[in-house]
């Protein structure tokens, strides 16, 4: 099973709580609720680089499954992680955030948990 496609955002919900909890100022919020985010995923055995573009902005993060990366938050902030491979999901925790994408057929659900807040983002393979 591989992740590789490009993949457009379906519907979101929890953005805006999610986005304020993490920091991010008002103006940016409401900009970034309604544009649909185009996700770019390249797997190469446990290698990913994944694409994400929102509008302009467009955020890269590469890692390899099992070791220790810098990741680009949705906040900007880089953060070191770990991501891991648990059947058909990656996980990975960094900075009091569970971050989970699950890939069932040609959709991605990535799950956002952080404290009581949860970011659910489903995307269908374009």
């Amino acid at each position: 099973m591989s992740f590789s496609g490009k993949y457009e955002l379906q519907y979101q919900e929890n953005f805006e709580p999610f986005m304020r909890a993490l920091g991010l100022p008002e103006d940016q919020i409401q900009k970034g609720k309604d544009l649909k985010s185009i996700s770019e995923i390249v797997q190469d055995g446990k290698k990913f680089t994944v694409t994400v573009t929102t509008g302009s902005k467009v955020m890269k993060n590469q890692f390899t499954i099992g070791e220790e990366s810098e990741l680009e938050m949705l906040n900007g902030e880089k953060v070191k992680a770990v991501v891991r491979m648990e059947g058909n999901k990656l996980v990975s925790e960094m900075k009091g955030m569970k971050s989970v994408t699950e890939l069932n057929g040609d959709t991605i659900t990535h799950t956002m948990t952080m404290g009581d807040l949860t970011l659910k983002r489903v995307s269908k393979r374009i």
